[in-house]
């Protein structure tokens, strides 16, 4: 039976010398863990704690990733917000989705469909958008009416407080027309985005929302703070301008080929492969990219395209590797009654630069992406993996499966001069003790055994029954011991398994455990498992 999943979980990132919280669960926040947290204050108090290394990098590809998705669905101009939010500029496309309300609520269930948990605020001006979507509460739901007006932005948060002007629903927050500052008038001063110099120094004065803050004079306000904090003020009112810098969004890449009389026999579609493939590789070279995927789309005169899509393990510009993985699969295309054109598009491409050559031919690793890319187009990508190795001492969690090439080596993080971590100059070790080899074939989920007859506490098995058959052992190496990993799961903090690697009679070598150490009652209930068999 699979183990529940702990309740709290946070992810961790090193600053400086020491470990901290980057993000928690709502269950971890109300438990009084916060970002900026020690971990070892956290695990103190809270100790069965699910603590995940975080991916700063991670994170920023997957929002530039979302931002590239608004690009192409929702509006043309998108704009990153900090580590966690996006400003969309809609004023020109929130009727092509039935009005703002309604888009805004359309964002919030697909971002929802994709594992995000959204926030989306509908203002005059990106500052507005800003502060009501991380720091105002959604109301209580109002009419669904269509609101034309230009609007630019919308950003996703949590929020924290509420004002009674804003209406919407869960998720989503519109604000009217030129009612900014009446939104935001009992939000905090950082709702604002000023420097947090600016914001303590407001909390002296005793000013502490937006609505104090603009009731005061503009000009001591400049004298006193300088021109960021009034030009803030400005930009989310709407009297000064602020611009955004949109993401770039890549254009495909597609090469077309046209025919005034259609073809059909598979000497001619070969022929004009030929002639599209040279003019993709070009397109390709000039933005700096190596295809992974091409789609290749023959468009027969009846109006049913055909479609033959190229997968590849490594970004490459090879036209000649291209054009034969294509040229293998062209009976797959049914002509019909004939094809007006032909079409390569490129579905997925990576960046692809220069690489030096070796200084001799010896030390070159042969190259398996070509073989990969051919097994791959016959079998299907699916059936293409391999194993890796994951520092965990439980089996069953120190293997993962792996795309069948090595991924490209990221550059080592720089360290600080005074960090801790230049000190251990010590080798790295292997996740897979060399000394106590694993099992070829592990099995996705121990099985239980039957009729076990072994005594205690370390000897192995004299014989089992598994899967409705008998064996009787006639060798055995063993225990070795492994320990549940108490740090991740509170529920293993006393799991004990005895592994033995045994051999039956047939010759046959198995790999088993025995769950508790024969002594203790809370470290198991001496159930005996099959994990796995050698050869």
């Amino acid at each position: 039976m699979a183990e529940p999943a702990p309740l709290h979980r946070i992810t961790s990132l090193q600053s400086g010398n020491q470990i901290v919280i980057a993000a928690a669960c709502p269950a971890a926040r109300a438990l009084g863990l916060a970002p900026g947290m020690a971990v070892t204050q956290a695990r103190a108090l809270v100790p069965e704690l699910d603590i995940r290394p975080a991916d700063p990098a991670g994170d920023r590809a997957a929002l530039l990733r979302l931002a590239t998705l608004a690009a192409r669905r929702w509006c043309p101009v998108v704009m990153l917000s900090g580590e966690d939010g996006l400003f969309l500029d809609i004023s020109g496309t929130a009727h092509l989705f039935g009005g703002e309300a309604r888009m805004a609520r359309r964002m919030v269930r697909i971002l929802a469909r994709l594992g995000f948990t959204a926030r989306v605020a509908v203002a005059d001006t990106p500052g507005a958008a800003w502060a009501l979507a991380r720091f105002a509460v959604s109301p209580a739901p109002a009419p669904r009416h269509p609101r034309e007006r230009g609007g630019p932005a919308s950003s996703a948060a949590v929020g924290k407080k509420r004002d009674p002007r804003v209406r919407g629903d869960d998720g989503v927050l519109i604000c009217p027309p030129a009612a900014q500052i009446d939104a935001m008038a009992e939000l905090p001063t950082r709702a604002l985005r000023l420097e947090p110099r600016a914001i303590e120094l407001l909390k002296r004065l005793g000013i502490e929302t937006i609505g104090q803050l603009a009731a005061l004079p503009r000009a001591p306000l400049a004298r006193r703070f300088g021109g960021a904090l009034v030009a803030r003020l400005d930009q989310a009112s709407g009297r000064l301008p602020e611009p955004l810098d949109p993401v770039p969004v890549p254009e495909p890449i597609a090469v077309v080929q046209r025919f005034a009389e259609p073809i059909a026999t598979a000497e001619a579609i070969e022929h004009w492969l030929g002639q599209l493939m040279p003019r993709l590789v070009t397109a390709l070279g000039a933005a700096g990219l190596g295809a992974r995927a091409v789609e290749l789309v023959a468009d027969r005169i009846d109006g049913v395209p055909q479609r033959l899509r190229i997968g590849l393990a490594r970004p490459t510009r090879d036209g000649a590797h291209l054009l034969r993985l294509t040229l293998r699969r062209i009976e797959e295309i049914a002509p019909g009654y004939g094809i007006d054109a032909l079409a390569l598009h490129v579905r997925r491409a990576d960046p692809l630069g220069a690489e030096a050559f070796a200084e001799t031919l010896e030390d070159q690793a042969p190259d398996l992406a070509p073989l990969i890319d051919t097994l791959a187009n016959r079998i299907g990508s699916h059936a293409l993996w391999r194993t890796i190795p994951v520092e965990s001492d439980v089996p069953e969690r120190s293997i993962a499966a792996a795309p069948p090439l090595d991924p490209p080596e990221r550059a080592a993080a720089k360290l600080k001069p005074d960090d801790v971590r230049q000190l251990d100059r010590s080798v790295a070790l292997h996740p897979w003790d060399p000394r106590w080899p694993r099992p070829v074939r592990l099995l996705h989920r121990p099985e239980l055994l039957d009729h076990v007859l072994a005594e205690l506490p370390d000897q192995p098995p004299k014989r089992f029954t598994w899967r409705g058959m008998a064996h009787r052992v006639v060798r055995a190496d063993g225990p070795e011991r492994i320990l549940g990993e108490w740090w991740k799961r509170g529920t293993e903090r006393h799991s004990v398994r005895d592994y033995f690697q045994v051999e039956d009679e047939a010759g046959h070598r198995f790999w088993l455990f025995r769950r508790g150490d024969g002594e203790r009652d809370e470290t198991g209930d001496l159930a005996w498992f099959m994990h796995g068999s050698f050869g």
